[in-house]
């Protein structure tokens, strides 16, 4: 058996940026448009109208103050409301694909690894641009890698349920190393026309390499162990995909609500809450890790006031500065790839000994925790 270790992490982030008050502005827009285009229909009970977001209320509600996107002129347009990407030829490299490819080579860069010395890519996202051929074997050619890759989807919990598995490769000799990559392209599967979620996602790639041990060339983290959970939940979900046109009552309304993210935000909140503070306690219990010896959460980025609570109920006190990080303010809700950025940000400061958990969660219910420790 082997032990793997985290050697490496790199972050790609679009160089464009929404903040609230560009998508307050492009949002109430819409709504004043909408208002007034179903004004009779409003008057009479007919439908509803669409209040009017709010910088302060997005702050409020999440934490949350902008977001970095590939594309904004099509999101800030309030006849359009959602990303504008350009249609790839099929001999090109897929978006996903340029995003994750530049994780990956700082991942690698960090590890001073070659791409040629990876024998496994796991590409784990919550969406996939295509069904197939699987991204993650066009990521391991763009990048020279051998052996073998392929796609991996457990929504927000994406990233630490393709860690797990890469690891246990790791540990039992399988492969030697691996590069879990995690490109998410989150604004184009949410719905910015919602008041209650227009503001929650951004987009960015993040890509971990792990490895044995023993080939470990520079500072590195160990996997100590690995956990996931899933309970199946309605209460987050996207009803699109392939079955789509299968539905003769269906087929011809491109624009269906269901088709994008959905959220029943309250229940997510109430129920979620309670199954990750229970999952990490005890993870580290069984391992025999106590809640004292514990130096930093990386945790899902979704929601500042669930990160805090979660924080408080693992560490049995309110986290001092650092011990809980949080990028959501910058980054907002990046799915899966959001404690890998928090990790990559904020694990170098660490001590030889000390030991964190990285863990996130979300739709199915779905939690995956791994936990670390500073070589």
């Amino acid at each position: 058996m082997h032990q793997p270790v985290i050697s490496g992490t790199g972050v790609f982030t679009p160089s464009e940026i929404i903040s609230n008050a560009e998508l307050v502005e492009a949002f109430n827009a819409y709504a004043n448009a909408f208002n007034a285009k179903n004004a009779d229909a409003i008057a009479a009970g007919d439908m509803a109208e669409i209040g009017h977001s709010s910088e302060d209320f997005i702050v409020s509600a999440s934490g949350i103050h902008q977001r970095f996107v590939m594309d904004k002129t099509g999101v800030l347009d309030p006849a359009v409301m959602h990303p504008t990407l350009r249609e790839r030829a099929d001999d090109e490299p897929g978006i996903m694909t340029e995003m994750g490819v530049d994780a990956c080579r700082k991942a690698l860069a960090q590890a001073g690894c070659d791409a040629a010395d990876v024998d496994l890519v796991v590409c784990a996202a919550s969406n996939h641009e295509r069904a197939y051929p699987a991204i993650a074997i066009e990521i391991q050619q763009a990048l020279g890698a051998r052996g073998f890759a392929f796609d991996m989807n457990v929504a927000c919990s994406s990233a630490t349920f393709g860690i797990q598995a890469a690891a246990d490769m790791i540990r039992s000799g399988s492969v030697k190393r691996a590069l879990v990559v995690n490109p998410e392209i989150c604004s184009a599967h949410l719905e910015w026309r919602d008041r209650d979620c227009h503001f929650i996602f951004g987009d960015v790639a993040t890509a971990t390499l792990i490895e044995r041990k023993e080939d470990a060339q520079g500072d590195h983290f160990e996997i100590l162990s690995t956990r996931c959970l899933t309970q199946f939940s309605n209460n987050i979900r996207n009803n699109n995909g392939f079955l789509r046109r299968t539905r003769a009552d269906t087929a011809d309304l491109p624009d269906r609500r269901d088709m994008q993210f959905m959220q029943n935000g309250r229940k997510v909140f109430k129920e979620v809450l309670p199954i990750v503070s229970k999952h990490i306690l005890e993870h580290i219990g069984d391992i025999g890790v106590g809640q004292d010896d514990l130096k930093r959460l990386w945790l899902h980025q979704a929601n500042k006031t669930m990160n805090d609570f979660i924080g408080k109920k693992v560490l049995g006190r309110t986290p001092e500065d650092g011990e809980q990080p949080n990028i959501l303010q910058d980054y907002a809700n990046t799915s899966s790839a959001g404690s890998i950025i928090a990790f990559s940000k904020y694990s170098g400061d660490l001590s030889p000994g000390d030991t964190g958990v990285i863990c996130s969660f979300g739709a199915g219910y779905s939690v995956g925790s791994v936990v670390v420790r500073r070589a």
